[in-house]
């Protein structure tokens, strides 16, 4: 028994149902839809027999095949779903002397017959025409009024135009999700490309130098002393010398540029229904922004982003870029449901890395939230001593960290 329920209520790889929890949504909003049928239960209100026995009993037999017909069109393989859908076609036919509520069961089979495309085919079409003219015909011969039955046409063309246009959106709408994953993909593979190019343009001429005086200071090392202690003193300082620009090198690759990250801000928050803008005065678009203070902004609008869309709830965000007073002031609203903050990950390292250059981070939540940033615009140049104590002080700033935080977390 449990293997056959597994069979029939488990979604076939293809189904509408699976590719709909594929693309992030919920399984109700699919099975919502069945609620349209509600038709069946009002339609006897404007019957001359309205609810009498005949109906009751022809609905308790006929409205649990309907719902298993329904379940079976969301679950069942793209090839097979059409039968299920012109089963609900013949359940109306078959009733329809006796049972005119019946007649929204030939609604729900004309709309899922092509449920298993996106785009309605020929054959579809033709397909949909005949059975309502069948359906046309027996209603006229069963003596059913014009009333009663010219609208069923119209409906049925309605409807499944606006289910088809919602198969239409979901189709571009994957279509662009993929298309983004590969641009992001390609993005990657050509930025891990150029990164091996640069580290062996740096490494490859210096680990060569150092092998080579490597070689030659163990043969002068009991020879000639001091011109072996010259060739080792060569060999570190070559390799200070690698290793400083290998840090300018990941440096380079770390850094988050603040024109990619509202982008990126702006793609993420709209495809999620919130709208976002930003604005820079007029000082802020003269400005040239030192790599850290880039840096700092561009992944504080990356994190707040993040929490907007994680979080919020909100239907409008905006970031404003100033000037004041030597600092780079930036401020990011969202009419979301604010609250208390608690002290997640996302929200410890955007206060950490604006810290960290001299700044000062500012979270209110009173009315939808507000990320407020001050950062210095004179950073401080680090000496080589600090840059030599500190080799992991860029990890400070890892642009893909903010990926893996939950952004502000707002308490329930």
């Amino acid at each position: 028994m449990s293997t056959l329920r597994s069979r029939w209520f488990t979604p076939a790889a293809d189904s509408l149902l699976a590719r709909t929890l594929r693309r992030g949504r919920p399984a109700w909003s699919e099975a919502v839809h069945v609620l349209w049928s509600a038709w069946v239960f009002v339609t006897p209100a404007f019957s001359p027999y309205g609810y009498d026995g005949r109906w009751w009993l022809l609905t308790a037999l006929s409205y649990p095949v309907f719902l298993w017909l329904y379940a079976r069109v969301l679950l069942a393989p793209a090839h097979a779903a059409w039968r299920y859908a012109l089963g609900m076609v013949v359940l109306c036919l078959a009733l329809l002397p006796w049972y005119p509520s019946g007649m929204s069961y030939f609604v729900f089979g004309c709309v899922f017959l092509h449920v298993s495309r996106a785009r309605t085919s020929v054959p579809e079409l033709v397909a949909l025409l005949l059975l309502n003219i069948v359906f046309l015909g027996w209603a006229v011969v069963l003596g059913y009024p014009w009333q009663a039955i010219v609208w069923m046409p119209v409906v049925t063309v309605i409807v499944g135009l606006i289910v088809h246009v919602e198969r239409l959106n979901e189709a571009r709408d994957a279509s662009l999700q993929l298309s983004q994953e590969e641009v992001r993909r390609l993005a990657a593979t050509a930025e891990r490309e150029r990164i091996g190019r640069d580290l062996h343009d740096l490494l490859g001429h210096t680990l060569s130098m150092v092998a080579l005086k490597s070689d030659l200071a163990a043969r002068l090392v009991d020879r000639d002393p001091a011109a072996a202690k010259r060739e080792i003193e060569e060999v570190a300082r070559g390799a200070r010398d690698a290793l400083g620009q290998v840090r300018r090198a990941v440096s380079g690759i770390r850094a988050a540029g603040l024109a990619a990250e509202l982008a990126s801000a702006r793609l993420l928050l709209e495809a999620d229904g919130v709208a976002f803008d930003y604005s820079l005065d007029t000082d802020m678009a003269q400005a040239i922004l030192s790599p850290l203070v880039e840096t700092t902004l561009a992944l504080t609008v990356r994190e707040a982003a993040t929490n907007v869309h994680r979080h919020a709830r909100a239907t409008h965000a905006r970031a404003t870029f100033a000037i004041e007073d030597g600092h780079a002031v930036l401020c990011i609203d969202d009419d979301g449901r604010g609250g208390v903050f608690k002290a997640g990950n996302g929200l410890a390292g955007m206060r950490e890395r604006v810290q960290a250059v001299g700044g000062r981070l500012v979270v209110r939540g009173d009315a939808g939230c507000r990320v407020e940033v001050r950062v210095p615009l004179a950073q401080p140049q680090a000496t080589e001593a600090d840059a030599a104590s500190q080799p992991d002080a860029v990890a400070a700033f890892p642009a893909h960290a903010s990926h893996l935080d939950a952004g502000v977390e707002r308490d329930q």
